[in-house]
């Protein structure tokens, strides 16, 4: 029912969508002003009330990335069935314009304009201050997005014009632009209500804890890159990430989803529409669509149309990850045996490979069983994660994307934790890690087992962040903070091992051992003198001489 609310709040909002878009419609740099005149209704009009402001606050909400954008098409653990990408295979040139920098600085101009327009608002204190901060909150997003991807850029606190002097700025520094991410968080989380003060009409929008969420997932990235690329203040980063993971963690407000019908299905059930934000407490930050075909402002078919299809597929690296039920990895575990057929890699295994990567043992359509094949999958896997066969056909399905949610948040305070301090006690993985490892039935981690199995608790934490966030946009930018990239995304891409009885067909190419090889160590690519940074457009380097461009592109 309240999902159903909110998207008929929705549906009023993009009715009104294009007058809104009038008094925030923005641009990047110079050669994107929006100068049309605001022929339809003036601003003196439209910015007198808190319900205006509201309005204008439901446009940022359509910069919120979608539900095909949980991949990890960059990264070694996934593979587009579409090949390669330039960004690993090395054939990446610096281009003339980037959507996601000219789509950032959009998204900060509509903030911009939202935080200046409301200064001659009148209305409920606290109503006013709760649309700015979400204002605050997408300007945060947008910067954090830019700063990930190219480090420093252009910091713009308010709405420009053709003469305006910050056309023509420098690049501010790392430091300054975080500095603003952190402060726009903290008033976000300050004047934000929190998930259970949400009134049921306004699921869907970001609360408290959403601000605090994200605000562990930037700093954890500031921290880690810091250290381990050795600049910086990695510790006050790493300091900022525990304390407001701590915050989520300790405001009750949210915890790990359990399955009622059956818990052992509670992760893959995660990720079916089940229930609307109180009947299910993980998901923090959500991307909603309609709820049926007779509601139906907004669909996808993530089932049918990027998962049967093969859009991302599953790798042999991602498989080999899972531990085996005793808690150790392939090489240590006695559970690990050859493997006979497609069937064998699952056994005695993780319980959550075969919620993320289809077997034979599980259904594909109502009614029939996957069968393991390369039609749609250069890897001879396809990914389940998301993959619900009610929504097999008819194709369109109205699944909520979970942007943020509860086990990474779990999982970005226990690295943090590490990092800041190179160990964390029992305590720490009990109300992190454990919950996540129990929650699928597997055995705890603790110290005493790191020991006594010569395991490396900095790889467990990492370990078990792959593969409960497998496919969820994290393997890339992990490599990237983690300083790893240059050595890992090199590496030959493999599938699975391939057996002409159960797949009839023959892969394009297999090793010595009968994997297949997806993409050949020849045709991958990192180069670490400049790959850990993304290039500056030309064309804004054109228009603004004063930026200068990433080292080596």
């Amino acid at each position: 029912m309240k999902k159903l609310k909110i998207m008929r709040k929705l549906k009023n909002i993009t009715i009104k969508l294009s007058v809104v878009f009038l008094l925030i419609a923005v641009a990047s740099c110079q050669d994107e002003l929006d100068l049309t005149p605001e022929t339809q209704i003036s601003d003196a009009n439209f910015w007198n009330s808190t319900s205006d402001l509201e309005k204008a606050a439901n446009y940022l909400y359509s910069y919120l990335p979608g539900i095909y954008d949980a991949n990890d098409n960059m990264g070694v653990f996934s593979y587009s069935n579409n090949g390669a990408n330039s960004i690993s295979d090395g054939t990446r040139i610096t281009p003339a314009t980037d959507g996601s920098w000219n789509s950032n600085y959009r998204l900060i101009r509509a903030c911009n304009n939202i935080l200046e327009k409301s200064e001659g608002i009148t209305g409920d204190e606290a109503t006013i201050n709760k649309y700015l901060a979400e204002a605050r909150f997408f300007r945060a997003w947008a910067y954090a997005d830019l700063v990930k991807k190219f480090g420093g850029v252009p910091l713009i606190t308010k709405t420009l014009d053709s003469s305006s002097e910050e056309l023509f700025a420098p690049r501010s520094d790392r430091d300054a632009v975080l500095d603003l991410i952190y402060d726009d968080l903290d008033f976000a989380a300050g004047n934000l209500p929190s998930p259970g003060a949400q009134s049921a009409a306004e699921y869907g929008r970001i609360t408290a804890t959403a601000a605090l969420a994200f605000k562990s997932r930037v700093a954890l990235f500031e921290g880690t890159r810091a250290k381990f690329h050795n600049y910086g203040s990695p510790n006050t980063h790493l300091q900022l990430a525990i304390d407001a993971a701590e915050q989520v963690i300790s405001s009750g407000e949210h915890q790990l989803f359990t399955y009622a019908d059956d818990p052992a299905l509670s992760y893959r059930k995660q990720f079916h529409d089940i229930g609307d934000g109180k009947s299910n407490p993980e998901p923090i930050m959500v991307r909603l669509y309609a709820q049926n075909a007779s509601n139906n402002l907004a669909a996808h078919r993530m089932t049918e149309s990027r998962l049967n299809q093969g859009y991302m597929v599953p790798t042999r690296q991602l498989a080999d990850l899972y531990l085996y039920t005793d808690g150790l990895p392939m090489s240590q575990s006695s559970l690990a045996k050859p493997q006979e057929n497609s069937l064998t890699q699952f056994e005695d295994r993780d319980p959550r490979i075969a919620m993320t990567i289809f077997s034979k043992n599980e259904f594909y359509s109502t009614g029939t069983y996957y069968q393991p094949g390369f039609n749609f999958s250069p890897s001879g896997y396809k990914f389940c994660k998301y993959f619900d066969p009610t929504h097999f056909s008819p194709p369109d399905t109205w699944v909520d994307y979970q942007i943020i949610r509860y086990a990474e948040v779990l999982l970005n305070y226990i690295e943090a934790k590490f990092e800041l301090n190179g160990s964390v006690d029992d305590a720490d993985l009990d109300m992190t890690i454990n919950l996540i490892r129990s929650r699928v039935g597997m055995p705890s981690l603790t110290n005493e087992f790191v020991v006594a199995n010569s395991l490396d608790m900095q790889t467990e934490i990492r370990r078990e962040r792959s593969v409960e966030l497998a496919n969820e946009g994290f393997n890339y930018w992990d490599l990237i903070r983690w300083k790893t990239a240059e050595d890992i995304m090199p590496q030959t891409i493999y599938g699975a091992k391939f057996f002409l009885e159960e797949y009839g067909e023959t892969a394009n190419k297999l090793d010595e051992n009968n994997f297949v090889i997806v993409q050949g160590e020849s045709d991958r690519f990192f180069d670490p003198a400049k790959d850990y940074l993304w290039p500056l457009p030309l064309q804004e380097i054109g228009l603004n001489p004063a930026l200068e461009q990433n080292p080596n592109w």
